[in-house]
C-alpha cells in the first residue's frame, strides 16, 4: 500500500472517530446536564482533560507512543490559550442568547481562514468559499433562531472566535514545525488545559449557573454518566487533534458542523426534540456545502499533485542527460536529479480531506 493510500485512510479513520466519539459526548453531556441537572460545563471539561492526560500517561507507559519534549514556552502558551478559549465559549453561551452563540460558533470559519491568508499565505479557491458559504448558510438555518445582542455578549464571542481560531491553527503548525504527533501534542499540552480550567472552572460555572459545583448532589447515576463522558472525552481530545494536524483547521470546523447536524438529527430520533422544517431544509443544504467542499477539496488536491509531478519530470531528464554528471558522479547520477522534498508547512494540506 502507498503512502499516498496509508495517509488517505488515516484521514478517514481520523474525521470517523472525531464524529463518532465528539456526536456520542453530546447525548451523554446531554443527558447530565438536562436531565440530571449537572450544569458544571466548565468543570466537566477540566475533568474530562485530566483523564485524557492520565490515559495517555499510561499509553506512555506501556509505549504505545514516544515522549517527545519540545519548546516549553510553546507548550505552555498553546494549553493555556486552549483552555481560555474554552472558557470564553461557555461564557459566550452564557451571556448570549442560543442564537448568537451559534452565530459565533459560524464565525470561526470565515476567522480561520482570514488568519491562514493573512499569515501563513494560504489560498482558498472560489469553488472552496462557495461550498463554505453554502455550508455555514445551511447551518445557521437549522441551528439560528434568535438573535439577542449585548455588548458583553459580543465582547466575549468575539474573544472565544479569535482564542479558538488561534488555538486551532497553533495545533496544526507546531506538529508540523516541531515534528510531532498528535498524540505528542496532546500528552504535553493537557496538564496546562486542566489546570487553566481547573482554577477558572468552578469561578465560571457559579458565575453562569449560582451554583457551588462542590455543594451539589452527586447521586449514583450523575457519577455514572460523569465517568461515561470522561472516557469518551478521552477519544474526543485525541481525534481533534488527530483531525486538525492530518488536515487543517477549517476541514476540522467543517466537521464540527457535521456533527452539529448529526446531533440535530439524533436529538430528534433518540430523544425526541422539537424538529421543524427549517431544521431540515438547513440541515440538507449544509450538507450539500459539505459534499462540494470535499469534492472540490480532492479535485484540487489531484491538480497539485499532477502539478508537481510534471514539474519535477523535466528537472529528471536534464540531469540524466548531462554527460558530466554521469561521468563525475557515477551511480549518484539520479539523486542529484531529483527535486527536493517540500517543506513541512504544506499550504493545501487541508485538501486531503
Amino acid at each position: 500500500m502507498s503512502e499516498n493510500h496509508k495517509f488517505q485512510l488515516g484521514t478517514i479513520g481520523a474525521l470517523s472517530l472525531s464524529v463518532v466519539s465528539s456526536v456520542s459526548i453530546v447525548i451523554c453531556n446531554k443527558a447530565l446536564i438536562s436531565t440530571l441537572g449537572f450544569t458544571f460545563a466548565t468543570t466537566l471539561t477540566s475533568w474530562h482533560l485530566l483523564v485524557t492526560f492520565c490515559s495517555l500517561h499510561v499509553a506512555l507507559w506501556m509505549k504505545l507512543f514516544e515522549h517527545k519534549p519540545f519548546d516549553a514556552r510553546a507548550v505552555m502558551g498553546f494549553g493555556i490559550l486552549n483552555g481560555i478559549s474554552i472558557g470564553l465559549l461557555n461564557l459566550s453561551l452564557g451571556f448570549n442568547s442560543v442564537g448568537f452563540y451559534q452565530m459565533t460558533k459560524l464565525a470561526i470559519i470565515p476567522c480561520t481562514v482570514l488568519l491562514e491568508t493573512l499569515f501563513f499565505r494560504k489560498n482558498f479557491s472560489r469553488n472552496i468559499q462557495l461550498s463554505l458559504t453554502i455550508l455555514l448558510l445551511g447551518v445557521g438555518i437549522a441551528t439560528v433562531t434568535d438573535l439577542q445582542l449585548n455588548l458583553l455578549g459580543s465582547i466575549l464571542s468575539l474573544l472565544a472566535v479569535v482564542t479558538t481560531c488561534v488555538a486551532q491553527v497553533m495545533t496544526n503548525t507546531i506538529q508540523k514545525k516541531f515534528k510531532v504527533s498528535s498524540t505528542q501534542l496532546l500528552y504535553q499540552s493537557c496538564p496546562y488545559q486542566a489546570i487553566t480550567l481547573f482554577i477558572i472552572g468552578p469561578f465560571l460555572d457559579g458565575l453562569l449557573t449560582n451554583q457551588n459545583v462542590f455543594a451539589f448532589k452527586y447521586t449514583p447515576q450523575v457519577l455514572f454518566f460523569i465517568v461515561l463522558s470522561c472516557l469518551i472525552s478521552v477519544s474526543v481530545n485525541f481525534s481533534t487533534f488527530l483531525v486538525i494536524g492530518k488536515t487543517s483547521p477549517v476541514t476540522y470546523q467543517v466537521l464540527g458542523h457535521l456533527k452539529t447536524c448529526l446531533v440535530l438529527a439524533f436529538g430528534y430520533v433518540l430523544l425526541h426534540d422539537p424538529f421543524s422544517w427549517r431544521n431540515i431544509l438547513g440541515i440538507l443544504i449544509a450538507v450539500v456545502g459539505m459534499v462540494l467542499y470535499s469534492y472540490y477539496c480532492t479535485v484540487e488536491s489531484q491538480q497539485q499533485k499532477g502539478s508537481e509531478v510534471s514539474a519535477q519530470l523535466p528537472q529528471v531528464k536534464e540531469s540524466e542527460s548531462d554527460p558530466l554528471i554521469s561521468v563525475d558522479n557515477g551511480s549518484g547520477m539520479l539523486s542529484d536529479g531529483v527535486v527536493p522534498k517540500a517543506p513541512v508547512w504544506n499550504s493545501n494540506k487541508d485538501l486531503h480531506a
